[in-house]
């Protein structure tokens, strides 16, 4: 099993918030900066990991799920 991308964004989200804890905790900055500056981070990662390099390579890949799942008939 290898580590995929989303893997390690998942782990480095996590070391982020752990990292921001750990320094508010810890030294002179205060846990709000801290907290907020760590969790910054981590919504980088996961914009980054949603717009930059997302799920999907083109458009295509979007209309083969669709035709997999089929068309959906709404009832009256």
């Amino acid at each position: 099993m290898a580590l995929q991308y989303y893997d390690l964004v998942l782990g480095a989200i996590f070391v982020s918030l752990l990292v921001g804890a750990l320094v508010g905790a810890y030294t002179a900055v205060s846990i709000l900066v801290a907290t907020v500056v760590a969790c910054t981070v981590a919504v980088g990662m996961i914009g980054h990991a949603l717009f930059v390099r997302g799920p999907v390579d083109a458009l295509e890949d979007l209309s083969e799920e669709v035709d997999a799942v089929g068309p959906i008939e709404f009832a009256d």
